[in-house]
């Protein structure tokens, strides 16, 4: 039998790349979900949605600017366990008012919740590993 012994720099080195990676590929995910709203469904339209679903509004600017501040710094790696945890509403506010009665999966009719749903597990995780590798945030 065999024994395998911990590379603790190693270990180390590849959670600060993976917290890179999945830092880098969430924060994009934000950014142009920002895009598709102020770019496609255009600010007005995005309002309109928005009081569509019996939401204010000025929420839609709300929610837009966290898209694109949050995913920005995510990017960055700036306050990263903070930001990541500060976007799960928004994705709870997004299954709770268009994603949830679609059903599960996000290939129905309207979207459902999955892909939602796992991008909180992946802002959790990410809130969990930190900035990892090539951040603002890096001490």
């Amino acid at each position: 039998m065999t024994t395998q012994t911990y590379d603790a720099p190693a270990a180390t080195a590849t959670a600060d790349l993976a917290a890179l990676i999945l830092r880098v590929a969430v924060g994009t995910l934000f950014v142009l979900h920002f895009g598709l709203k102020f770019f496609v469904f255009t600010p007005t339209g995005t309002v309109q949605f928005f009081q569509s679903l019996g939401l204010p509004g000025p929420f839609a600017y709300l929610i837009m600017a966290a898209e694109l501040i949050g995913g920005l710094s995510l990017i960055a790696g700036f306050k990263t366990r903070l930001v990541s945890l500060a976007l799960i509403p928004i994705l709870l506010g997004a299954i709770a008012t268009v994603h949830f009665a679609p059903g599960f999966f996000f290939m129905n009719q309207g979207g459902g919740w999955e892909f939602p749903a796992f991008w909180i597990v992946a802002l959790v995780v990410q809130a969990l590993l930190g900035d990892g590798a090539y951040a603002l945030g890096k001490r």
